[in-house]
């Protein structure tokens, strides 16, 4: 006797072995375009912050001591001057000229793209605004022919650290100071002494500077007046920092820095090494943070 077959078998068809039913084939497309959806979005979320809101920024050089050391990381608020191409990633062209634009106020920490080239990002402090004149006259700064005050505070000791010493190859400055007169060790750990002062904006508004020698090269200038849309910037380690004392000239001194190149202000550390972290040790990853440097405004 032969079994005829049921109408329910005959009604499902069977999948031969390895092979993915159209409906499976469906759902595994849907659930990789859902992933790339989503991480678009996230794409486009942390490129809107950076480009609107903040930024990460290193410091690689010596220009801003005593507040900001080589190996710091900080946040750069971007909408406190406006907008333009730089306020983007990878200086995109797609806004026009500034907009939003707010002048900084003298005592601001700002990033900008460094003149002549407009393509390294600087960090300098504005001591000059349109129509200001300054001067340096014997170390000191003459803003619309008024001396700042400059006081003399506590040296500042700083143990040199391995990106310390990085940078100061990259300057030409002897290992492991800015001159051989301000090292010492205590306790074995190699120390830069550098003499500190800190110098008063007629607003009131006052900061830490570092004046390593006297007579040099920054020390003394001619007076400049300061042109509509255009700032004087100076770094805070006076002797250490090419900046709008001097000719604008490729990974050099910055000059004049018309308004147009900022990017944004200085807002608040987040992060800080002192280089001798190694990939292959993790440990050291936790012993090389100073963690006493995050969370500082400016």
């Amino acid at each position: 006797m032969i079994n005829s077959a049921r109408d329910d078998d005959a009604a499902e068809p069977r999948d031969a072995p390895g092979l993915q039913s159209p409906a499976g084939e469906r759902e595994k497309r849907s659930e990789w375009w859902d992933l790339a959806l989503y991480l678009l979005k996230v794409l486009l979320i942390i490129m809107a912050i950076r480009s609107f809101v903040v930024a990460p920024f290193n410091i690689p050089s010596e220009s801003m001591q005593p507040r900001l050391l080589v190996g710091d990381y900080l946040l750069v608020a971007k909408w406190p001057y406006g907008y333009s191409k730089y306020s983007l990633p990878g200086d995109v062209p797609l806004i026009p000229g500034r907009i939003f634009a707010r002048q900084p106020d003298r005592g601001d920490v700002v990033v900008f793209k460094a003149p002549p080239d407009n393509r390294t990002d600087y960090i300098k402090r504005v001591i000059g605004l349109p129509g200001d004149t300054v001067r340096v006259q014997k170390g000191a700064v003459f803003l619309n022919g008024k001396a700042l005050p400059k006081q003399r505070i506590a040296d500042l000791l700083l143990p040199v650290t391995p990106n310390m010493v990085t940078a100061a190859d990259v300057a030409g400055s002897p290992y492991p100071c800015y001159s051989p007169q301000f090292d010492e060790t205590i306790d074995g750990q190699d120390y830069c002494r550098y003499p500190r002062y800190r110098e008063t904006l007629p607003s009131g508004k006052s900061y830490e500077i570092l004046d390593l020698i006297q007579g040099g090269m920054g020390d003394d200038t001619m007076t400049f007046t300061v042109p509509e849309g255009s700032l004087f910037l100076m770094g805070d380690n006076r002797d250490r920092s090419a900046d709008s004392r001097f000719p604008a000239e490729i990974g050099g001194a910055i000059g004049i820095v018309p308004q147009s190149d900022l990017i944004g202000r200085a807002l608040v550390g987040i992060f800080s090494t002192d280089g001798s972290a190694e990939w292959a040790k993790p440990w050291t990853w936790v012993s090389a943070a100073r963690g006493e440097r995050i969370g500082k405004g400016f």
